[in-house]
């Protein structure tokens, strides 16, 4: 999908009131599009992401400040709204400052090559949904698959704006939808993982609001019974839905940068996780943003 085009409808733009430094487009597209979240498009210069029910669209100027715009009769809790998802009250040089980099010359390589990265604060059952379909596939791939099943299952956000702006559907919502449907979505082999975990939070109300507060390894034992979910998804889900900062998914990407990098070769993806927590400490999850961008760049 591209992104709504200007004009009638849309909020004038308002500069991003951000703390930290200003984003090059590279570290923007980084936080925007490297695989915390499945919503956003660029199109022309002009981010479009969708969330809940928020539409904003976002534009750097050429000094690097970011600047926003959001339907116009609900710019009012857009704003509110996207500063929340953004984490715009936190300097991410201070948390960058925290890490270990200062005795770890990759790491501090990282954070010179990204400087800024940010973590999103997005809604925890769509960073859920998002990573339920991420096994065996890529980002392209799984932004079509969200793409679809909110525009066959959720529905149109705002009439101001075109028709291909929709919402996704909620965990209550998908409960509803056969999985010969979801199939249809091109969920393949996801839909049954989907189908599934919808109807056990149908079955239990305020299971997702529970695991979201939870202490983090318990939180990570409840996202980790859910059909599908093995400890790399409950460590996305709980880092990019959470903002559960000493989460530290293992990825091809990670295990790759964690064997030239660090030297731990043929380590099994949980003994990495380990060692990521206890190497780089409560901010385990932002270091490996650096890492995981850091290396798609290099390869």
């Amino acid at each position: 999908m591209s992104g709504p085009a200007a004009g009638a409808g849309w909020s004038g733009w308002q500069p991003l009131a951000l703390s930290g430094p200003p984003l090059s487009a590279g570290v923007l597209a980084e936080t925007l599009d490297g695989g915390q979240a499945f919503r956003w498009h660029c199109d022309n210069g002009i981010w479009t992401g969708i969330f809940d029910r928020s539409v904003v669209r976002l534009r750097p100027d050429p000094t690097g400040r970011l600047h926003w715009s959001a339907p116009a009769a609900l710019a009012a809790s857009a704003g509110p709204a996207f500063a929340h998802y953004f984490d715009t009250a936190r300097d991410p040089r201070e948390l960058a400052d925290a890490l270990p980099w200062r005795s770890d010359a990759h790491l501090a390589a990282c954070l010179t090559a990204f400087p800024g990265l940010r973590i999103l604060r997005q809604p925890f059952g769509e960073t859920l949904l998002g990573f339920l379909c991420s096994a065996t596939k890529q980002i392209v791939q799984i932004k079509q698959m969200i793409a679809l099943v909110a525009e066959r299952h959720g529905s149109a956000l705002f009439s101001e704006l075109p028709p291909s702006v929709f919402r996704l559907p909620t965990w209550t919502e998908l409960a509803c939808i056969p999985e010969a449907e979801l199939r249809a979505c091109q969920f393949g082999f996801r839909a049954r993982f989907i189908h599934q975990t919808a109807q056990f939070l149908a079955a239990n109300p305020g299971w997702l609001e529970a695991t979201e507060t939870a202490p983090y390894a318990e939180a990570k034992d409840r996202l980790c019974s859910l059909p599908g979910v093995g400890e790399k998804i409950a460590d996305c889900v709980l880092l990019f839905g959470a903002n559960r900062l000493e989460a530290f998914p293992v990825d091809t990407w990670i295990l790759k940068a964690m064997a030239a990098r660090y030297g731990l070769h043929d380590w099994k993806p949980a003994q990495v996780a380990q060692f990521g927590r206890a190497h780089f400490g409560p901010l385990a999850g932002l270091a490996q943003q650096y890492l995981f961008a850091y290396e798609r760049r290099k390869s």
